[in-house]
């Protein structure tokens, strides 16, 4: 929710939740600041005019503002370390408009909606994730994460205000272990703080286990009811269900484990084939570009079904990131790959592109010049070990981008219903930490977050402890692909569909031919095969047809 407030010649415009206000207000009221109320809209106002431009080295919290200073005749505006919270903008001529929706960009007169080379590079060869600091539209930017911008006479002036910093990791397993799980429990427990009913997300697995049993004993501590937790599954999945590498065990069991466990409240929302399939236009809107296809859909559903009853839960996000439990952190062909190790299918994507597009726009030569750039910004110690070092790397670029990606899918999803997802491993104070920490500890027995697993024993049951990872459950159920082959198929068959100025239509005729096997190993991520690329491809006529962005190359 974007929520305004004003006070003597200040004015702030914030979408947001800070979780250390009682810090903050404590000081200001000893440095004489007085409160109409509890709202942490008031006291992050009130913040900035005690520290100035500082004040984002004191929040705590998942955040986009923009506060006005009519007698210097300023704008600040600022968004948090990992860019949970957007913040877009663009100039026009002597004017800066931003807006936490690109769409909001358009309501503007004379803001245009125009892709060029960079931005078909985006949309097909880095999408659905995104270079930091851009968009798919020309002369549209992003305000990068953990930075902050001025706008004042002289023009916009942006700086970075915080990044992960390498440094020795000097404690002991022992105090190491202690630290994790202070910092979890600090985090956790802050984020659980709230005026409006709350719940979690519950998977069984790892990640939303630890958030869900902290969750649990806060409540009991409290005095307050059962915790509620919340889980998705899809019509007839554990009929359908096949096992992967990436997708190794279904989510019931555990699930069942954890609510016998922890005596929690829970519910299934189970979501059918049809619904996916015809709420991927809302998810695009919701993103304002293509996205994750019915991952994003089913999350949107998800949110707007545990909506009737919560209004905010905490979720298991971002723990694979900081802690190192995807599969390319161990494959040595995704270590190896010398790009993206999520979206090592280039020349699939390039394929895409028709023979015009193609002879302007190199996708790889892009992709290489994104990954490179990115790379430059790792900081390795003399102190690594050469493991240690190469996984700096993979981490660098797992929670620049693909991290990214999931922030915006939870936020976008979430907000789309007025539902507020949070994600407490993502705690800056426990992202620096971790990221210290030599890989041969944070991969304990070799097994992706071991060292989380070994943390977390001595409070979950083994079962969760040692069960593989498994992501975000997709559907298995074969009809989604035959919607949205049907969906594509029908969109190809349309000579004034716009994806036909874009794309090669012999070689989306020859994947819906086959169904979508020739994308058996997921083209993005861990769960989007053949068909979410499907998907994905009528997420972009979708988006061409709604937002109709001129072309120019």
């Amino acid at each position: 929710m974007v929520e305004t407030y004003s006070y003597g010649e200040y004015a702030i415009v914030y979408n947001g939740q800070i979780y250390n206000t009682k810090e903050l207000c404590n000081t200001l009221k000893q440095n004489d600041f007085t409160f109409k109320g509890h709202c942490d809209t008031e006291i992050l106002l009130k913040s900035y005019i005690y520290y100035g431009k500082d004040v984002v080295n004191h929040l705590n919290g998942i955040f986009a503002f923009a506060i006005w200073n009519s007698k210097t005749q300023e704008l600040f505006l600022a968004r948090d370390h990992f860019g949970i919270k957007p913040l877009f903008y663009t100039q026009l001529e002597n004017t800066l408009i931003f807006s936490s929706e690109i769409k909001g960009l358009f309501e503007y007169p004379g803001v245009e909606k125009v892709i060029d080379s960079q931005g078909i590079s985006e949309l097909f060869g880095i999408g659905p994730s995104h270079t930091p600091g851009t968009t798919v539209f020309k002369n549209i930017f992003e305000l990068k994460p953990a930075h902050f911008a001025v706008y004042n006479t002289s023009g916009l002036h942006i700086k970075r205000y915080w990044k992960l910093k390498s440094e020795e990791h000097k404690d002991t397993f022992e105090e190491t272990c202690e630290n994790l799980k202070y910092l979890l429990e600090d985090a956790i427990t802050r984020q659980l703080v709230s005026d409006v009913p709350l719940c979690t997300f519950l998977s069984g697995g790892l990640d939303s286990s630890i958030i869900t049993k902290f969750a649990s004993d806060y409540c009991k501590k409290e005095g307050l009811p059962p915790l509620d937790t919340y889980s998705i599954d899809y019509v007839d999945n554990d009929k359908n269900f096949v096992e992967s590498d990436f997708q190794p065990n279904s989510d019931n069991y555990y699930i069942e484990l954890m609510n016998r466990n922890l005596h929690t409240n829970h519910h299934q929302i189970v979501i059918d084939t049809p619904e996916l399939a015809s709420y991927l236009e809302d998810s695009m809107l919701a993103r304002d570009m293509p996205g994750m296809a019915d991952i994003d859909s089913s999350l949107l559903l998800f949110c707007k079904n545990v909506k009737k009853d919560m209004t905010v839960s905490l979720t298991g996000e971002c723990a694979d990131e900081i802690f190192g439990g995807y599969p390319w952190f161990f494959r040595e062909d995704a270590l190896n790959s010398g790009t993206f190790p999520w979206s090592i299918a280039i020349d699939e994507r390039q394929k895409l592109l028709n023979l015009d597009i193609n002879k302007k726009v190199n996708l790889k030569e892009y992709i290489d010049f994104r990954y490179k750039e990115s790379l430059k910004e790792v900081e390795i110690l003399d102190c690594d070990s050469k493991e240690t070092a190469e996984k700096r790397k993979i981490s660098h670029l797992t929670l620049n981008w693909f991290m990214q990606t999931l922030l915006d899918r939870s936020d976008r999803m979430a907000m789309y219903n007025g539902f507020e997802l949070r994600v407490p491993f993502c705690d800056y104070r426990l992202a620096q930490y971790v990221w210290n920490i030599p890989w041969e500890m944070k991969a304990l027995n070799g097994r992706e977050k071991g060292l989380l697993r070994y943390v977390c024993k001595d409070f979950l049951p083994d079962e969760i402890i040692n069960r593989k990872k498994s992501p975000y459950p997709k559907t298995h159920n074969p009809t989604y692909l035959s919607k949205v082959k049907n969906m594509l198929s029908d969109i190809m068959n349309h000579s004034n569909a716009p994806i036909n100025s874009l794309l090669n239509r012999d070689y989306i005729m020859d994947i819906l031919n086959t169904d979508g096997s020739a994308f058996t190993r997921p083209w993005f991520g861990q769960l989007m095969t053949g068909p979410q690329l499907m998907a994905y491809l009528c997420q972009v006529n979708m988006w061409l047809e709604k937002y109709q962005p001129k072309l120019e190359l």
